[in-house]
């Protein structure tokens, strides 16, 4: 499919049941969910199969107790792209569009944290430090250099976003990329349109490279690569659902015809030419399910577990080859929001040490039932290491190092209760998402299209399927090209009822 969103339009969805295909799709997180009811919109028989005790993969929405108005927080994704425009289809055709609300993100709240080499200041405070750190960082590195007041600037911001975002194992190298590269090209461009505050202090990052793309092009694949990152993870246009992200996979959930089977965990899969079989281990044996078609939309380290047959070398490698980059997530339920004293009403702050960063979701729930903070968000290496924790161990070093930029945290009775997932330690995902750092764009769409690729009748869908991996848009985005690969590969199986006409404004 190509980039609009292109969705078969059934006009009497129930009609095809008896005789049609029997699909099985593996893995009821997004991408299965939008597989799944799409394949019965086309007429197939479809059996979702979810090995977790609940649905929505890495779309995961905690809730400190059962009752309304519960204080939420995302432990998995939490933010959509305004540009994102399958995952907005998809709200809107669930009837959610009217939840969407702004997300708040990190170095957008001017009274959040930042860490710096001179410990933690506010962020409306941290231009001046941030800068002279560069300069210093600059004199080490380049000494003699003469860049100019906006030059550095820009290197100032930009560093400190790398350093909040980037993980461990990339932040020096980053670093040295920004330094040997990025900065002379920079300075040949006249900023003054993109600085702000009264003392044009700060660079607009998203309005300097929007309006100077071919910064971008003298740059080495592993800066640009990253380079999205930090526009998309530092954009003004970014939204959240208001009541919690996994409303959008409920909703689909709801909408199939045949119930999620959940605590069926598959651990084999066995290609023949002309069907495929099922190994689920279920309520202590495992039975075999015979399928004409089967749908794979589990990430590569979880499928790396089952016992595979009838799969190429090349798709055997690619499933070992895909990188999954570990994330771990810890939030406190407290007794208060306590840090709108402080005049934070949203955003994030950069904790760095091994909690790296910190968000204040919205109070959507009940004021009464206190407040749920996102204490520690880390990727790569530091997420690994608390994921190794004992999720007790965990969540006293959260506590502890936070407690150093919020004292209240220590104050009797202000944490309730605390709940973290370690992503990378995760059963059903081993990892937080696919990451193709330090790979040029043809490198990528390369091992896309390797990742996506059928064999025979099992096909593959989720974020590392797709353009946009990280994100819930490259999830649905997979789904469909999945379901189009099964249409293509059986053209006269298509049900006469269906238009054949792709259809964006379709109707649940």
């Amino acid at each position: 499919m190509s980039g609009s969103s292109q969705i078969w339009h059934v006009h009497t969805p129930n009609k095809f049941e008896q005789g049609s295909r029997r699909v099985t799709v593996i893995g009821a997180g997004i991408s299965g969910l939008v597989a799944a009811y799409e394949l019965e919109r086309l007429g197939y028989r479809v059996e979702v199969l979810e090995g977790n005790t609940r649905i929505g993969g890495r779309i995961h929405t905690h809730r400190f107790g059962d009752s309304p108005g519960a204080p939420s927080v995302e432990l998995g994704a939490m933010r959509i792209p305004t540009h994102h425009h399958h995952t907005l289809e998809y709200i809107r055709r669930t009837g959610l569009d009217g939840k969407l609300r702004a997300f708040t993100t990190l170095m957008s709240e001017e009274n959040a944290f930042l860490q710096t080499a001179d410990g933690f200041i506010r962020i409306r405070e941290a231009a001046g430090p941030l800068r002279e750190n560069f300069r210093r960082e600059l004199e080490r590195h380049l000494p003699g250099h003469h860049y100019g007041h906006g030059t550095v600037v820009f290197g100032a911001w930009l560093t400190a976003i790398v350093d909040a975002i980037a993980p461990p194992d990339l932040r020096e190298t980053l670093r040295e990329d920004l330094r040997r590269q990025l900065l002379d090209m920079v300075a040949r461009v006249d900023l003054t349109g993109h600085l702000r505050g009264p003392a044009r202090d700060r660079v607009d990052l998203h309005s300097l490279f929007s309006a100077h793309p071919g910064l971008r092009a003298g740059c080495s694949a592993r800066l640009n690569g990253f380079l999205d990152d930090i526009l998309a993870e530092t954009s003004p246009d970014l939204l959240r659902l208001h009541g919690g992200m996994d409303q959008l996979t409920h909703r689909l959930a709801e909408r199939l015809r045949r119930p999620v089977t959940r605590e069926h965990r598959v651990t084999g899969i066995d290609v023949r030419g002309d069907h495929v079989l099922v190994h689920v281990r279920a309520g202590g044996r495992t039975v075999v399910k015979r399928s004409d078609f089967v749908v794979s939309t589990v990430p590569f380290p979880a499928m790396r577990r089952m016992r595979l047959s009838g799969l190429d070398e090349d798709k055997l490698a690619v499933l070992r080859d895909v990188v999954y980059c570990p994330a771990t997530k810890v939030a406190l339920h407290c007794r208060e929001p306590f840090w709108r004293e402080g005049g934070i009403s949203g955003g994030a702050s950069f904790t760095g040490g091994r909690i790296r960063q910190t968000y204040y979701p919205p109070a959507d729930g009940d004021p009464g039932r206190g407040a749920a903070l996102l204490a520690s968000y880390t990727i790569g290496d530091e997420a690994a290491r608390l994921g190794r924790m004992s999720a007790r161990r965990r969540h006293r070093v959260v506590l502890d190092e936070l407690s150093v930029v919020h004292p209240e945290l220590m104050t009797p009775g202000m944490v309730l209760d605390a709940v973290s997932v370690a992503w990378g330690d995760s059963p059903w995902s081993g990892g937080g998402c696919t990451t193709r750092w330090g790979k040029n764009a043809a490198e990528c769409e390369q091992e896309r299209l390797r990742a996506a690729r059928p064999v025979n009748r099992l096909f593959f869908a989720g974020e590392h399927c797709s353009t946009a991996p990280a994100w819930i848009e490259g999830a649905i985005e997979s789904a469909l090209r999945a379901v189009e690969a099964v249409e293509r590969y059986e053209p006269a199986h298509r049900p006469a009822a269906v238009s054949g006409r792709p259809n964006p404004a379709g109707a649940l």
